[in-house]
């Protein structure tokens, strides 16, 4: 069987993910929905290591047998990154058989407006320094909203974006700015060093493609502190959640500290969820909420409980709730009342919008 071959169809399909597991047929994911790929017997375990290892370099190979998993991205089709898009994969075993998930990234890079997201993220392109996240579920879209957001800066304006990934997934075109993507493994061996060594580098924006634990936490909001724009990701379901999540990640002696430097520093948080369209396709339900000196002082005294209100009383400032917007897809067609109600956080709130 042809790996390639599969890589088109998921394109043609407009699938999200590929998945190729011993024992059923390749899996797509489309909308949201994993469907096997009618034509398409179950797969046997050498099958799917030869399609695999006919992906990878023999220094790839050897730290997937070594490591029993293996995260890398690369394009599909003609062109040099890949005329069709770009997968962001990842090997892993299951059972003791070879398996691996493939997310496909369209090969360019949609703006706000395509994306369907409020125009409030315009803003965040045009900050100089702060600290910016973006959130939600895997899969629903993090990487693909902040990549809008950093192409927007570097069409606009001269700066020097260093992005530390894992593993490289968008591909930027040229613009005003310099983009310098380093991918873990590859073009530095830890975040660690990545995120120490990046102050030297003459950064004007920082992305740090995941949060994954309290030094790197630290480290991004230090940069942030510093007088740079950072934007990062964490796997949190709203704004308030994803305050608490940082914080609770330091040692009880350190939060103090942290609650400072975050409240000195955020400026938006986005958390996001891809919902499916009634028509076909998936949008975004997003919640936004903006660093104003009320969020500020709630953030240095620790007082989360009170962001859902503070995001609900401050629409004019340009706030979302995560409601407010279920609400408007539901209104505008796009989504049904039962997707809705299942992602909603108040669900009598988000009924009564609905009328």
């Amino acid at each position: 069987m042809d790996i390639q071959e599969l890589f088109k169809i998921a394109v043609k399909e407009k699938a999200s993910d590929l998945h190729l597991l011993a024992g059923i047929p390749p899996t797509l994911r489309i909308d949201g929905q994993l469907k096997y790929l009618t034509g398409y017997l179950p797969l046997k375990p050498e099958e799917i290591e030869g399609m695999i290892y006919s992906l990878l370099t023999p220094a790839q190979k050897e730290l997937l047998i070594a490591n029993k998993e293996l995260d890398f991205s690369f394009g599909v089709g003609g062109g040099t990154y890949g005329d069709l898009g770009r997968f962001r994969t990842n090997l892993y075993y299951q059972r003791r058989y070879l398996s691996g998930a493939f997310r496909l990234l369209p090969p360019g890079i949609l703006s706000i407006e395509e994306l369907h997201l409020p125009g409030i993220l315009h803003s965040f392109s045009d900050l100089t320094q702060g600290f910016v996240l973006v959130t939600g579920p895997t899969g629903h879209g993090k990487s693909t909203t902040l990549a809008s957001i950093i192409n927007e800066i570097n069409l606009k304006r001269s700066a020097h974006i260093i992005a530390i990934e894992d593993p490289i997934e968008y591909v930027y075109p040229e613009g005003k700015s310099i983009i310098s993507q380093r991918e873990m493994g590859i073009d530095t061996h830890s975040w660690d060093f990545a995120l120490r060594g990046v102050l030297r580098e003459d950064p004007d924006v920082v992305l740090v493609g995941e949060m994954r634990d309290p030094e790197t936490i630290a480290a991004a909001i230090t940069i942030a502190e510093t007088g740079h724009l950072v934007f990062s990701t964490l796997h949190t379901n709203s704004a308030a959640q994803s305050i608490d999540r940082i914080i609770d990640s330091f040692p009880a002696a350190q939060q103090s500290q942290i609650k400072i430097q975050l409240a000195a520093t955020l400026k938006g948080i986005v958390s996001q969820r891809l919902l499916p369209m009634i028509s076909g396709g998936r949008i975004p339900a997003v919640e936004i909420l903006l660093g104003t000196s009320a969020v500020s002082s709630i953030v240095r005294d620790g007082k989360t409980h009170l962001i859902d209100s503070v995001i609900q009383t401050s629409k004019d400032k340009g706030m979302i709730g995560i409601d407010s917007s279920l609400a408007a897809l539901v209104l505008s067609g796009s989504i049904s009342l039962e997707t809705g109600k299942s992602y909603s956080l108040h669900q009598d709130d988000f009924l009564r919008m609905v009328g």
